[in-house]
């Protein structure tokens, strides 16, 4: 259910299962592994300088795929911590700038590869919160994390307590994603941000990736921050795209970016 493929610098890799909303079993997680393993790599040769992550059909992704799992013998652990965790850990690490697209349902584990994803666009009907008040489990993929850290503890104990959805438009209102748009228009739109973006300087794009990073898990104020920043800069000004890019200017032309 899990495809890749490559073209014009873009890898884009697709939750195609939309018969069962792209809700992922162990297997999906595994072939999910390897498209990123496999993009990495094309990235690693140049061949990569984005990434859109996306799912066929009505929903993004709908979370874990439980049709087959028995209650009585189910290990949540192994499927959360052994292969749902990593997965997440390497996308947010991916080594370029990655996008997704998100319509329809986005819960569970679907809003977790959001999570690990630097900048998600989603449909005005997307679909987001805690569903899992029917079910006896609570929220995963790291749900609780965001929402606290987005609403506030209030909003995200009436989200998971009452099961009621957001749609996309209230996510981006309240500062969970960046931008909402119709349905109709939403790959292509995305496509178009991904391409453009796979023409920029991916080096400098990376930099900021691992800054935003360490500003959050670090918890770092504004001058630690800054101190970083000038790291940075004073690494990135050696790189040909800096250079590239100065030039470029000076000469009131587009920069041809190659890191």
């Amino acid at each position: 259910m899990i495809s890749l493929s490559i073209a014009n610098g873009v890898a884009e890799v697709v939750l195609n299962a939309p018969h069962k909303l792209n809700s992922l079993d162990e297997q999906a997680l595994a072939d999910l592994t390897q498209a990123y393993d496999d993009a990495a790599a094309a990235a690693s040769r140049g061949e990569v300088r984005a990434l859109l992550l996306r799912g066929e059909g009505r929903a993004f992704c709908a979370g874990r795929d439980i049709q087959n799992v028995s209650p009585e013998s189910d290990d949540a652990e192994a499927y959360l911590a052994g292969l749902v965790q990593p997965l997440l850990q390497k996308m947010a690490a991916f080594p370029a700038p990655t996008f997704a697209a998100a319509q329809g349902a986005c819960l569970g584990v679907g809003l977790g590869l959001l999570l690990a994803t630097d900048v998600v666009y989603v449909a005005e009907n997307a679909k987001f919160g805690s569903p899992f008040a029917k079910l006896g489990a609570t929220l995963d993929s790291g749900g609780h994390w965001y929402f606290t850290e987005r609403l506030g503890m209030h909003r995200t104990l009436d989200l998971i307590y009452t099961a009621v959805l957001m749609t996309g438009t209230e996510a981006v209102a309240q500062g969970m994603f960046s931008r909402a748009m119709p349905a109709d228009e939403l790959l292509d739109n995305t496509r178009a941000i991904v391409s453009k973006v796979a023409t920029g300087a991916t080096g400098a794009f990376n930099a900021s990736k691992e800054l935003v990073a360490h500003i959050r898990d670090q918890r770092l104020g504004l001058w630690e921050a800054m101190t970083e920043e000038n790291a940075e800069q004073a690494r990135l000004c050696k790189t040909d795209d800096y250079a590239e890019g100065f030039r470029a200017f000076q000469e009131k032309r587009e920069p041809k970016f190659t890191g």
